[in-house]
């Protein structure tokens, strides 16, 4: 199926907001295998919206409208869809009465302008929204759904998931053969690298496999195609087991988990706890444990210790060891990761510290090189990687060394990073580590 993602409001054409809906929109699509052939935006004027939907109806087998729903003057899109296709405005008693007892809900009084959010084209099939005033809904065009949601992110995200999905799976699984996605999350190896490891996988068999990067890691998307349900589903468990065999501890998770979440799984089922102490990347560690609820069962606290007297009197790092080996060294990441662990009484202490840039480096220790470290009742470890990144790609690939490195441990297996993980080659293939003085972290 060929899809139109079309976004409407003049906020879009003008650059006032960031149109992050029509990548959301095409990401969800793929998990039906069915794919975006053409993004457009338009605005709040009739004669160009009947212009788009026109085109986008006779063009694609699936349009996915957002925006224009709302209660205002310039929300046209139900009137104007009516209009591109000769229906009559039609009023949802039904409809309007949700949206009544929403303003209930939240103590509010109904404004008359919200009732226009009850109109529809006649014929079309409304969409709940649980979490908004204006519905949504789907009207057929010649065979072609179009599917009108609100612009708002949370609203549209729901609607997505819980309205239209469900319906396009429906209208593939009728048309005789059904299609299955999953998402397998990985994190350490080059988008082509993994390209090469998994080459004779998914080769055939009404099987394919894509590639993603979202940086720092790299997704794969596993599509399968079979006469039932119960075929595509089987085809995509063999797939998946021979991805797993052949990566091994690369995959992470499935689905929409990221890797702080499923490192948090892992300290809640093995009642363990963390504590982190952070130089280079300033608490971004910290954030991304503590992005997942219920992650205080687990996460006792964090330092954030930039200059060396913090190190000394917050983690216990000698001052003798930080004149002999410098703050982005080996024996300070681990008298950081140890320091850590007994000042908050963790089971596990990860520490980071090295040289995000753009300045600061030297030719002992360069702009990207980075210390990791961890301690725990397993022992203390830690590793120097080059990363030749900007400053923000250099944090947020240090942070997920840190959290990969504590589901490593929880899960008794080596203690790796990119640098290793990247040896037969890859996307931004960091360099060796070097060892020498220096002061910046």
């Amino acid at each position: 199926m060929k899809a139109e993602i079309l976004t409407i409001g003049d906020e879009l054409l003008r650059g006032e907001i960031i149109d992050s809906n029509k990548s959301h929109l095409s990401e969800r699509l793929l998990s039906l295998d069915i794919e975006s052939h053409w993004h457009s935006s338009v605005r709040d004027e009739p004669e160009d919206m009947i212009d788009a939907f026109r085109r986008a109806a006779d063009r694609a087998d699936v349009v996915l409208v957002s925006g224009g729903l709302g209660p205002t003057r310039d929300d046209l899109t139900s009137e104007v869809l009516a209009r591109s296709f000769g229906r009559e405005l039609v009023l949802d008693e039904s409809a309007l009465e949700t949206i009544r007892a929403f303003f209930r809900s939240v103590g509010r009084e109904m404004t008359e302008n919200n009732a226009t959010q009850a109109y529809f084209p006649d014929g079309s099939e409304i969409l709940a929204n649980p979490i908004g005033t204006a519905p949504g809904f789907v009207l057929e065009i010649e065979g072609t759904p179009i599917f009108c949601m609100p612009g708002v992110p949370r609203e549209l995200y729901r609607m997505m998931d819980e309205q239209v999905l469900p319906r396009l799976s429906a209208r593939m699984e009728k048309g005789g053969e059904v299609v299955r996605a999953r998402l397998l999350r990985t994190f350490g190896m080059g988008e082509s690298t993994l390209d090469a490891e998994l080459v004779d996988i998914a080769a055939g068999g009404g099987v394919t496999l894509g590639f993603r990067t979202s940086f720092p890691d790299n997704y794969l998307r596993p599509v399968a195609r079979g006469a039932t349900a119960r075929d595509a589903e089987a085809k995509l468990d063999r797939v998946c087991a021979a991805i797993r065999e052949r990566l091994g501890d690369l995959v992470y998770g499935e689905g929409e988990e990221t890797l702080e979440a499923v490192t948090g799984r892992l300290l809640v089922e093995q009642g363990r706890t963390v504590a982190v102490a952070e130089s280079c990347t300033g608490g971004l560690l910290a954030e991304k444990i503590t992005d997942v609820p219920g992650s205080s069962a687990y996460f006792l606290g964090g330092v954030v210790a930039y200059a060396n007297e913090a190190k000394t009197a917050l983690l216990d790092v000698p001052e003798a060891m930080l004149a002999e080996h410098g703050a982005v060294s080996d024996p300070v990441a681990r008298a950081m990761a140890e320091g850590v662990r007994v000042r908050f009484g963790a089971s596990i202490g990860v520490s980071t510290t090295g040289i995000s840039g753009p300045d600061g480096g030297t030719e002992e220790k360069p702009v990207g090189l980075v210390h990791v470290g961890i301690a725990s009742d397993e022992g203390t470890h830690a590793d120097a990687f080059v990363f030749p990144l900007d400053r923000a790609r250099h944090r947020a690939l240090t942070a997920q060394i840190g959290i990969d490195w504590i589901r490593r441990r929880l899960l008794g297996v080596a203690l790796e990073g990119p640098t290793l993980l990247r040896r037969r080659g890859g996307a931004s293939t960091p360099g060796a580590p070097t060892q020498g003085g220096g002061e910046r972290a």
